[in-house]
């Protein structure tokens, strides 16, 4: 009973304060915006990001000195036929003159004309380290705009490391806009439907979009002690949507459901304090522990996306069991007005028994273990595909060819073809093993223009600093980098050349790095680092679970369902982006894989996710049962009870997922695939099938408890009509 009080004494404040509870709502979140937009957001770059040998590799170029100059290219095309010589040549005279004479440009090479006399490239250096160049690249795109308006019959393009990086951050951030846009309407449309009444479905959405906005501004402190990602933003977005409308429609629904009953404004929100409030607490924490998963993997990027996530929940926490209990009371019966006629009658409707789902429950429940196999059956051949997943380091294909920048870039690749990637080494040699360096560098070098698994046109490059104690070796390869060739020549570089020659001086480091080491480095973290998530997250939660149910049976089954529902959503993303017919529906061009780090991800938000309204619905099941109905009536009455909020819930879910499915970035839209995939999944034949049916199946063992468990402690330890009692005797 004493975490129960907790959540009934606070919501009993906030109603009985609720003034003061709202003015300290507004207040933190109009500081956490203001703080936050203040401070400003610090954002991942390369270097927060390189781990293993590749960090290895940049930190003996970094203690070599090297300048690492960022570079622009500036494509010359003919919008129509060819390329005049005379004319490309001067455009790109000018090109040179204005680039020339900026502070921001160290070096501008001279003009280089394509292989077919097509286009003219002229490439800049950004002066400065490359860590800081998207500061000053600006100036040279509006340099570029510039001799592109004074020549508009030709095509006059800026395309580079910096300005790629400039498009698809404000590619990425109107994304963001938009999702924000559609989401609003379309959750604050399921939520009038939800409650017919205009102010009743606007008290969620505005609880959510005040803890995005917190959570954002939060998020931008935090920056400082884990960089930002690109998605740290949009993750917010995503995750605040959907749990902070969820949980406001939990308190709200049992709070009019408990009015409806006779209950007092006061009593009626105590009763929702004691069970949907203590349910959402234990939401969040699942939530929350679903989301530190993502921690286990060591990368900048996810750990920035974990702690949006989870500060996002936190304050849609603090805001569902502090703000909303002083809304509700406050605005009293209020909250009902104005009313939609047809759509409040069709809410009243649904809010009595759900005869839906009372015959969708009735075949499941009268033939559990054949409506079990079925359904599981059903689940496992959805995920089969997922045995043939492919994962993708996320590269420039990745990206939408809407974004004109990456038409610029095709057609800058179309008119210098690649002639072959580059393995970038980098050697490191003690003081005194100089001499016996060199000749294994000599060695080293002399193996790759052996080998023909290399460029023979093209001779590696030896450059040496440090008085020779760093050395780097440029070996090109004739295949692009993520050709198959191109990784068994890495393989063959880092397990057989390297130890075999660098390797046999004594203190030496060596390393290897490169478009294709990068991609292949980044895959096998994902893949090393996939399986320990899981193991983290499933052994966290089946201990939250276990002591907040005090039945491991419960906690175990919870895991299951949501393995299942994991399981289908990565067979469903392999059918849908892995081939091609799905392409003109979403707007995407197949890669033929599933971005690398989109498994993980996905597992850990949908199993977070999952969690909430999955500790609702058992809530609803263990409060029935220990109101004194057997095993299987209180599978039926918790289930049907919960039907039109969870229902609502996850509508909203799919609803904001559907929204990310949209989105121009190809992993935004898996993401948003996969997402709803699983909760609609979870929402219908995972709740509607698979749990009753299991339940059924397991009977009284479902509520075995363990010895050292057995205790008056769990999510509703009475029944609603006896916490009703204790919390308002007259009532």
């Amino acid at each position: 009973m004493a975490r129960q009080m907790f959540t009934v004494r606070v919501a009993r404040w906030s109603a009985e304060h609720p003034w003061r509870s709202i003015a300290a709502w507004v207040v933190f979140v109009a500081l956490c915006i203001g703080v936050g937009g203040a401070a400003g957001t610090k954002t991942a770059d390369f270097d927060d990001n390189v781990k293993g040998e590749l960090a290895v590799y940049q930190q003996i170029v970094d203690d070599a000195g090297f300048d690492r100059p960022s570079t622009e290219n500036v494509l010359i095309t003919a919008r129509e036929g060819t390329l005049d010589p005379a004319e490309g040549a001067a455009v790109a005279a000018e090109v040179q003159q204005r680039m020339g004479a900026l502070r921001e440009v160290a070096k501008v090479s001279d003009p280089v004309p394509s292989p077919t006399g097509t286009a003219t490239l002229v490439s800049v250096d950004i002066a400065g380290d490359r860590d800081t160049a998207d500061e000053r690249v600006q100036p040279l795109l509006d340099a570029t705009a510039a001799v592109q308006a004074a020549h508009p019959d030709l095509r006059v393009e800026q395309v580079g490391g910096q300005s790629l990086k400039k498009a698809l951050s404000d590619t990425v951030g109107k994304d963001f806009q938009r999702a924000e846009l559609i989401s609003l309407p379309v959750t604050l449309l399921i939520m009038l439907v939800a409650f017919g009444a205009i102010i009743a479905a606007g008290v969620p959405v505005l609880l959510a979009m005040s803890a995005v906005g917190a959570a954002i501004g939060l998020s931008s402190l935090a920056s400082y002690l884990v960089p930002a990602s690109d998605n740290t933003s949009s993750m917010i977005l995503l995750i605040g949507m959907a749990v902070g409308v969820d949980y406001s429609l939990f308190y709200v629904r049992r709070e009019r459901e408990e009015r409806a009953k006779g209950r007092t404004h006061l009593s009626a929100v105590e009763v929702a304090a004691a069970t949907s409030g203590h349910a959402i607490v234990v939401s969040g924490i699942a939530v929350v522990v679903a989301m530190s998963g993502m921690f286990v993997a060591n990368d900048a990027i996810f750990s920035s996306m974990a702690i949006g996530s989870i500060l996002v929940v936190l304050v849609a926490v603090l805001g569902s069991i502090t703000v909303l209990p002083a809304l509700l009371a406050k605005l009293g019966r209020w909250i009902d007005k104005p009313r939609v006629p047809l759509i409040w009658r069709l809410a009243a409707r649904s809010n009595g028994e759900p005869r839906v789902w009372k015959a969708i429950l009735r075949p499941t429940l009268r033939r559990p273990a054949a409506a079990l196999l079925i359904a599981v059956l059903g689940l496992l051949a959805l995920a089969y595909p997922a045995l043939s997943m492919k994962l993708n380091s996320p590269s420039e294909a990745d990206l939408p060819r809407s974004i004109p920048i990456m038409q610029s870039y095709d057609r800058m690749t179309e008119a210098f073809p690649s002639t072959g990637a580059v393995h970038a080494i980098a050697v490191r040699l003690p003081a005194d093993k100089v001499a016996q360096g060199e000749a294994a560098v000599t060695a080293l070098t002399d193996r790759i223009k052996a080998d023909p698994a290399f460029a023979h046109d093209r001779e590696p490059e030896v450059t040496r600093a440090k008085e020779g104690r760093i050395v780097l070796i440029s070996a090109p390869i004739p295949v692009t980098a993520n050709d198959p060739a191109a990784d068994s020549s890495l393989t063959w570089l880092r397990t057989t050349a390297l130890p075999q020659t660098i390797g046999t001086v004594a203190g030496a480091e060596f390393a290897v790095s490169g478009q294709t080491a990068g991609e292949n480095d980044f895959v096998d973290s994902m893949n090393e680092s996939l399986p320990w998530v899981i193991l983290v997250v499933l052994v966290l939660t089946f201990i939250m679970m276990t002591w907040t149910f005090r039945a491991p049976i419960i906690a175990l089954s919870s895991i299951a369902l949501n393995m299942l529902s994991a399981g289908a959503a990565y067979g469903v993303l392999v059918l849908v982006f892995q081939n091609t017919w799905a392409e003109g529906l979403l707007g995407f061009t197949s890669t033929g894989g599933i971005t690398a780090w989109l498994p993980l991800m996905l597992f850990v938000v949908l199993f977070g996710l999952s969690m909430d309204y999955h500790v609702f619905v058992v809530s609803r099941i263990r409060e029935a049962r220990l109101a004194g109905l057997d095993n299987r009536a209180a599978v039926a009455k918790g289930i049907t009870s919960s039907a039109g909020v969870v229902t609502s819930a996850a509508v909203v879910m799919v609803g904001v997922f559907s929204v990310f499915a949209t989105l121009s970035t190809i992993d935004m839209k898996q993401m948003g695939v996969g997402l709803a995939t699983a909760i609609l999944l979870d929402a219908t034949l995972i709740r509607a099938v698979v749990l009753p049916s299991l339940m059924a199946v397991l009977g009284e063992r479902n509520w075995w408890t363990p010895r050292f468990l057995r205790r008056e402690d769990g999510l509703v330890p009475v029944s609603a009509e006896e916490e009703t009692r204790q919390l308002d005797p007259v009532g």
